[in-house]
């Protein structure tokens, strides 16, 4: 029963990181318009600081600490994380991509750090642990 629901639980994470990738692919196939895939740079720079620099427990990132490398995890995951949002803003605010466009890359987004806070939970758990 116990791995029915671990399977079930990998199985919504990958529901979900699946939906943000297809939201993302809709946001620039729909609107025949490919520059938001700039946003992609940014997923992937999004967990380098948590994979580099973050302890191995990652119970480091939640807590106040005088550490100057957690300090410089928090600060270059929180800055890839408003660059996720920033770069559509800024190629709406460009004239380069629509209202439609923004709001699928918005809710890509959206879902995106959904399916990482869900993993964050998830790996409390010894199975999963990678952070």
């Amino acid at each position: 029963m116990r791995a029915c629901l671990h399977s079930g639980k990998l199985a919504f994470l990958a529901i979900l990181v699946s939906g943000g990738i297809v939201l993302q692919i809709l946001a620039c196939a729909l609107y025949d318009n490919w520059w938001p895939m700039l946003t992609v740079i940014m997923y992937v720079l999004l967990p380098m600081p948590l994979l580099f620099l973050a302890r191995s427990d990652g119970s480091s990132l939640f807590t106040e600490s005088n550490s100057g490398w957690v300090n410089a995890t928090k600060f270059l995951t929180g800055a890839s994380a408003i660059g996720s949002i920033a770069i559509p803003a800024i190629l709406k605010h460009a004239g380069v991509i629509g209202w439609g466009s923004l709001a699928m890359e918005l809710s890509s987004f959206f879902v995106i750090v959904l399916s990482i806070m869900c993993y964050i939970r998830m790996s409390d758990d010894d199975e999963y642990s990678v952070l």
